[in-house]
């Protein structure tokens, strides 16, 4: 089968999304079938064109991460999204903006599209009135729908009532990210280690995460590893130094996807402290180190976090999480929650199943198209 993949970010750039598109379409051609990603060159020194485990990665121009730099990659896109469709199979949308290009090609080639829906963006949009209606005739211009959660499914389906949208959870690396790695940091020691491998938006809410430590250190002696950066990092840093907590914070800024299974294997505890999420891919690779998450009770986190697992609290309540930590820190079955979340993990949430409940939907959606024009 041959597939074309649209989604605005790509790797090198990190984050969940680009994650989630890369697994899934390196674990695609490891089953044997061909992949072709249009993207953007959101990074400078980024090639034109590239293979990337097997997959080929094709970018276009891209003027910068805002409402134009959409509309300008989406337009920059359409030829080639034109002249990959001639030899596509099926077509799959990773982002909203990537949907009016393939949407062409599709007029043009006949192939079916399938879009997936993704992020806590989405949701916002959906709340207004104009975008909100927007998105509802992109749900329904759509062969098939998929999203990352089960709140975005069900907002979908919402603003487009006729059509039907599948909840799909992200995959993980699991051979990548697995228990039993360790890394030396300058700040190791004695100090149990919680871990929040987190860019630093304030929808992420890292903030609170911060402001807990001193109510958690109160009774345990912890520190805490900051994964990632963003524009709110002096804010965090400053905010760390008022609490005077700066000494059992480390904020160590973005790290090789490669380095982060070692950083987070060697923390008792993930914290996921989100204002906002769909299903949480950094959530699920720590659940896949066998490392246990406490996680705010937002979005798509309910749907992968239980108390078998580690604990959920209350978004944007520092009080709440201090708690929750501080139970699961308590907690002598700890280590085993982690056991449980590997386990999880490998029976649902694996890269492999990802592919073979896509290549499914694919053939069926495929089937229904040539059935429709005969």
């Amino acid at each position: 089968m041959n597939i074309l993949m649209h989604c605005v970010y790509y790797p090198p750039e990190i984050g969940g999304l680009e994650s989630h598109v890369h697994h899934l379409c390196r674990a695609l051609v490891e089953h044997g079938h061909k992949v072709d990603v249009i993207t953007s060159r959101s990074m400078a020194g980024t090639p034109r064109f590239e293979v990337m485990d097997g997959v080929e990665v094709h970018r276009t121009w891209f003027p910068g991460k805002n409402a134009l730099g959409w509309l300008a990659h989406a337009a920059g896109s359409l030829p080639p999204s034109m002249t990959l469709a001639r030899d596509a199979d099926i077509l799959h949308a990773q982002a909203f903006q990537s949907i009016p290009p393939l949407l062409a090609a599709r007029a043009r080639v006949g192939v079916p599209l399938v879009s997936t829906w993704h992020t806590s963006h989405f949701l916002r949009l959906a709340e207004n009135p104009i975008t909100g209606y927007l998105l509802g005739r992109l749900v329904q211009a759509s062969d098939a729908n998929l999203a990352a959660s089960a709140e975005i499914a069900s907002t979908a389906e919402r603003l487009a009532p006729r059509s039907r949208v599948r909840a799909v959870t992200n995959g993980v690396d699991t051979a990548l990210f697995k228990p039993g790695n360790a890394v030396s940091l300058e700040a190791g020691g004695t100090r149990r280690r919680l871990v929040v491998p987190r860019r630093l938006f304030r929808k992420n809410g890292v903030e609170f995460a911060i402001r807990a430590l001193p109510i958690i250190a109160e009774r345990h002696d912890v520190e805490m590893l900051i994964i990632g950066d963003g524009p709110e990092r002096k804010s965090l840093e400053s905010l760390a130094s008022n609490l005077n907590v700066q000494e059992r914070i480390q904020f160590i800024g973005t790290q090789a996807h490669s380095e982060i299974p070692m950083l987070i294997s060697r923390s008792e505890l993930a914290v996921f402290p989100s204002l906002m999420e769909a299903t949480s891919v950094a959530a699920l690779e720590c659940m896949s180190c066998e490392v246990p998450v406490a996680a705010s009770r937002v979005g798509g986190l309910p749907e992968i976090v239980d108390d078998d697992v580690g604990g959920l609290f209350e978004p944007g309540n520092a009080e709440d999480l201090a708690f929750v930590v501080g139970q699961l820190l308590d907690d002598p079955a700890l280590s085993s929650k982690g056991r449980v979340a590997r386990s999880r993990v490998l029976s649902s949430w694996s890269n492999d199943r990802l592919a073979q409940y896509h290549l499914e939907l694919y053939e069926k959606v495929i089937r229904r198209r040539c059935e429709l024009m005969k």
